[in-house]
């Protein structure tokens, strides 16, 4: 296999792979093994017709194919490896000669990594943010507290009001046809949270356990579902139970019970102190969003089709991750929301490319500050991720390959950067 790389402009290189003659024989008769058990000849029993034979019935090319993509999947990570470019696109891949006894060439046009002309990156101007924390923000966060130490009681001695939960079963018909989906049991609903079309939460207020409640309500003009968007529907709705949520007072005792302060004053303060924390890292992280959106706009570079293309699928999969951890399929997601796959991909291009500039600003800082990350820094890396998921760190090292290992060195080393530009920001 020999391989050369053509420089196409605009941070664009096409790679042209020549894979010897001899390889791709290879590759055709493991084609042929692969597939001859699928192919029927009358004359011969399933699988056993000579490869000559089935050549000379469907022509020389039937196993060109499976053969092209079995050395496309094998040669081209190889030759990404050795060629010395800093590749961050898929690859586009084309055949150019695929004949009998000849090499077999295909190209992979890729996008590489484009440089970047570093502008001003020390003493940006930055808004200053006030960093306080108000009596309501420190109430907010007992009643937080509250919420999750509470506890559920019946109501049996009035209607409902907002706030409750209400076990219902419910029937709903557009034009008196009941409709997929718009039927539940035994349905737990929050009195107030918006969770069910249009008024339908408002119009059970006022109404009592046992009672038969007739809802109507107008799905919205732009509803997932197209046979029932903009149109009236009836609800018929039982309220089975009434529940609300008590809460604890806010006093000593229940600051001794969540926390380790004997007093709510106690209590408060920590709260307060653990608030401006957070707002102090909120502040930097503002800071340093700021002054690289700056940088950037200083700073010259040419981004690629294709790596704003990789940057858009890594982000999607980030999504979809985050669905699944909620119980939600990107399927669903999208049928939920009326978006499509291709709609959605086109949203994400804006913040593609800003992630792009800004992680090719950090970089490119790293190396201005001469950053070196040490083994040193590694081990304790290696040594956190051991302790989040629980595993002894010598398996972390082994699961992790050596490309795995370059690229928390560089987030590492990004980290640092972000530090520096925001230690030297200058608040107006």
């Amino acid at each position: 296999m020999s391989f050369t790389t053509e420089d196409q402009g605009k941070n664009v290189f096409k790679i042209t792979i020549e894979v010897d003659a001899a390889d791709f024989e290879k590759a055709c008769e493991r084609a042929y093994l692969k597939n001859r058990s699928k192919i029927t000849v009358p004359g011969f029993r399933r699988g056993k017709a000579p490869r000559a034979f089935l050549e000379k019935s469907y022509g020389a090319g039937i196993f060109y194919e499976d053969a092209a993509n079995d050395l496309i999947n094998a040669e081209y990570p190889k030759v990404a490896d050795e060629c010395g470019l800093d590749i961050v696109s898929r690859p586009e891949i084309d055949v150019v000669k695929v004949e009998k006894g000849e090499p077999f060439v295909f190209t992979a046009t890729v996008a590489v990594k484009p440089e970047i002309e570093l502008g001003q990156y020390k003493g940006i101007e930055v808004d200053k943010v006030e960093i306080e924390v108000t009596d309501s923000e420190i109430e907010a966060e007992i009643d937080k507290v509250r919420e999750q130490n509470s506890r559920t009681i019946t109501v049996e001695d009035r209607p409902v009001q907002s706030g409750d939960v209400v076990d219902i079963d419910y029937t709903g018909s557009v034009d008196g046809v009941e409709f997929e989906g718009g039927s539940a049991q035994g349905h737990k609903l929050t009195i107030g949270s918006h969770s069910f079309i249009d008024t339908f939460e408002d119009q059970l207020i006022g109404k009592n356990a046992g009672d038969d409640v007739e809802v109507n309500v107008t799905f919205p003009e732009e509803y997932h579902a197209e046979e029932l968007a903009g149109k009236p529907a009836l609800f018929k709705v039982k309220i089975n139970t009434i529940s609300s949520k008590e809460l604890p007072e806010a006093d000593d005792e229940f600051a001794s019970e969540v926390s380790d302060f004997d007093t709510l004053d106690e209590y408060k303060a920590d709260i307060k102190k653990n608030l401006e924390e957070k707002k102090q890292k909120e502040a930097k992280a503002a800071h340093e969003d700021a002054a690289i959106a700056k940088i950037i706009e200083n700073s010259t570079m040419e981004i690629p089709k294709g790596m704003i293309d990789m940057q858009k699928e890594r982000m999607a999969e980030d999504f979809s991750q985050r669905l699944q951890y909620q119980g939600l399929s990107v399927e669903q997601y999208f049928k939920f929301t009326g978006m499509t796959a291709q709609k959605f991909l086109e949203d994400l291009e804006p913040r593609a490319i800003q992630n792009i500039k800004s992680r090719l600003v950090l970089e490119a800082v790293a190396k201005a500050e001469n950053i070196e990350i040490s083994d040193e820094d590694m081990e304790k890396e290696y040594a956190d991720m051991a302790s989040r998921y629980q595993m002894e760190v010598d398996k972390v090292k082994e699961l992790l390959s050596d490309k795995d290992k370059e690229a928390m060195r560089m987030d590492l080393a990004c980290e640092r950067a972000a530090d520096i530009i925001a230690d030297n920001v200058v608040e107006k």
